[in-house]
C-alpha cells in the first residue's frame, strides 16, 4: 500500500489533470465493478459517498432494500495507463461498500478482508501473500467474438516465434508497474495459448487488489490485441487447465515461517473441503481439478507440483512460503484468502500437526458436492456473515441446476464470455 491519504488523493487529482475517477468494487462472485465520478466530484465521494442500487447487482440486495454506498479507499489511488489522457487522466480507487446508516455491507469481501489483517496483526501475526495466475489467449472471429482458438501452439517456457504472448506479457508487466504492482516472472505455460504471470508478495488486502487490477489489465490488452484472455479454469478439455495458485507466509514475533509451516498447512488441509466452493466457485473448476498435475486430494510436500499444497525448499528466509494449488482463477481473491488465512490462523492458535491430517481424502468432484460441503460448514459461517454465505450458495445452486442442465457440453465461446469475465 501507498499510504496516501484523502488529502493526497485531493491534491494529485488537482495538480496531474484528473478529469474522472473510477470508484472500483467487486461483487460477491469477484467480478469487477465501478462507478465513474469527475474529479470535481471525489471530495464528496470521500465524505458522503456515492450511492448506486445494489439490487441490480446479482448476489447483493433485494430490490426494496437496495440502496448502497461506496467510499473510496485513499491508499489505493492508481492512474489507468492504458486509458487516453489527450482530455485528462483517469484514475482509479477502490471502494468500501456502507449502508446509508454507515454500517458495513455484509457483501463487502473487500472489508472482511482488511478486517482479518487488522486482526491478524493485532494478535502478532504478519502474513503475506503472492500469487500465480494462469490463463489463455484465444483468438476473435470476424465479428470480434471470442473462439476457442489459441493465439500460439507454444508450450512450457517456448520462446518467440512460437511463444506468440511475449509482448503482449511484457506490456501487461509495464503497465502494472505503473500502478504500484510488481511482477516476479512471466512465461508461456503448457497449453497452447496459456501464460503465467507471477506476483510479488504483499499484504493479503493488497494482493487480492492487484489480481482483481490485474485480470482488468489483461482483458483490456488483450482485447486491444485483437485476443481474448479467458480465465476460465478449464477452457480446453484435452490441455491444462489454468489454476491460481496462492502462497501464504506468516511470522509470529520472533519466530521464523518454519515455527508455524506446519501448524498453517495443517490448519488449511483440514478446512480445504468446505471451503472448495469459494476457491473453486463455477462447475468448469472440477473438470480441472485432478488432472495435468492439479491437484484432487489433501496432500502436501515438498517438491511434487501435483500437490494440494507445496512448500517449496529455499534458504532464504524472506522467500519461504506454503503455497495452495487447488484455487483457480474463476474465484474471488478477497474471499480465498479470507477463509485461506483464517483456516492457517485456526492451524496457528490450535496448534495443529500434519501428523493429524488424513492424506488422500478427496476434494469435492463436483460444484454441487462443494454448495454441500460448504453449508455443513460450521467453520464458513464464523468467518463469513450469514448474507453473504446465503447469497452466495444459492447463486452457485443456480449455477449447478444450469450446468446439470445442460448435461456438461464441452466449452463455448459463449461460456467464455459470460461464465468467468
Amino acid at each position: 500500500m501507498n499510504g496516501y491519504s484523502k488529502k493526497d488523493v485531493l491534491s494529485y487529482a488537482s495538480e496531474n489533470s484528473v478529469r474522472f475517477v473510477r470508484l472500483s468494487f467487486c461483487d460477491i462472485f469477484g467480478q469487477l465493478k465501478n462507478v465513474s465520478i469527475s474529479a470535481s466530484e471525489l471530495e464528496r465521494a470521500f465524505d458522503e459517498g456515492i450511492r448506486f442500487d445494489a439490487s441490480a447487482i446479482r448476489g447483493f440486495l433485494n430490490v426494496e432494500d437496495s440502496d448502497l454506498l461506496l467510499f473510496p479507499d485513499p491508499d489505493t489511488l492508481a492512474v489507468l495507463p492504458w486509458r487516453p489522457t489527450e482530455h485528462g487522466r483517469v484514475t482509479r480507487l477502490y471502494c468500501s461498500i456502507m449502508h446509508p446508516d454507515m454500517t458495513p455491507f455484509e457483501g463487502d469481501a473487500r472489508y472482511l478482508l482488511k478486517n482479518l489483517e487488522r486482526k491478524l496483526l493485532k494478535e502478532g501475526l504478519e502474513m503475506r501473500s503472492g500469487t500465480e495466475c494462469e490463463f489463455y489467449l484465444f483468438t476473435l472471429d470476424d465479428e470480434g467474438n471470442p473462439t476457442l482458438n489459441p493465439m500460439d501452439k507454444a508450450g512450457y517456457l517456448d520462446v518467440a516465434p512460437m511463444d506468440k504472448g511475449e509482448n503482449l506479457r511484457r506490456e501487461i508487466s509495464l503497465m502494472l508497474e505503473e500502478m504500484g504492482i510488481y511482477i516476479e516472472t512471466s512465461h508461456h505455460e503448457k497449453g497452447p495459448g496459456q501464460n503465467e504471470i507471477a506476483f510479488r508478495p504483499s499484504t493479503l488486502l493488497a494482493t487480492a487488489d492487484d489480481i482483481i487490477t490485474f485480470k482488468s489489465a489483461v482483458k483490456m490488452l488483450a482485447n486491444r490485441s485483437g485476443l481474448y484472455a479467458s480465465f476460465l479454469p478449464k477452457p480446453l478439455f484435452d490441455e491444462s487447465g489454468s489454476g491460481f495458485h496462492i502462497s501464504l507466509s506468516c511470522h509470529r514475533g520472533q519466530e521464523s515461517f518454519d515455527a508455524v509451516k506446519e501448524k498453517m498447512c495443517a490448519g488449511i488441509l483440514r478446512r480445504i473441503p468446505e471451503i472448495s466452493v469459494f476457491l473453486n466457485p463455477v462447475a468448469n473448476s472440477y473438470d480441472r481439478l485432478g488432472s495435468f498435475e492439479a491437484p484432487g486430494s489433501v496432500s502436501w510436500g515438498t517438491g511434487n507440483r501435483g500437490l494440494l499444497i507445496r512448500i517449496p525448499e529455499t534458504r532464504n528466509e524472506s522467500a519461504k512460503r506454503l503455497e495452495v494449488r487447488s484455487a483457480d482463477p474463476s474465484c474471488n481473491p478477497y474471499l480465498a484468502l479470507l477463509l485461506l488465512a483464517s483456516a492457517a490462523e485456526e492451524g496457528i492458535r490450535n496448534d495443529e500437526r500434519l501428523s493429524d491430517i488424513e492424506e488422500g481424502r478427496k476434494l469435492p468432484e463436483n460444484l454441487k458436492e462443494s454448495i454441500e460441503l460448504a453449508e455443513g460448514s460450521e467453520f464458513v459461517r464464523s468467518i463469513l456473515p450469514e448474507h453473504l454465505v446465503e447469497c452466495f450458495l444459492n447463486a452457485k445452486k443456480a449455477d449447478w441446476e444450469t450446468a446439470a442442465q445442460s448435461g456438461y457440453p464441452k466449452v463455448t465461446a459463449r461460456d467464455m464470455e459470460f461464465l468467468v469475465t
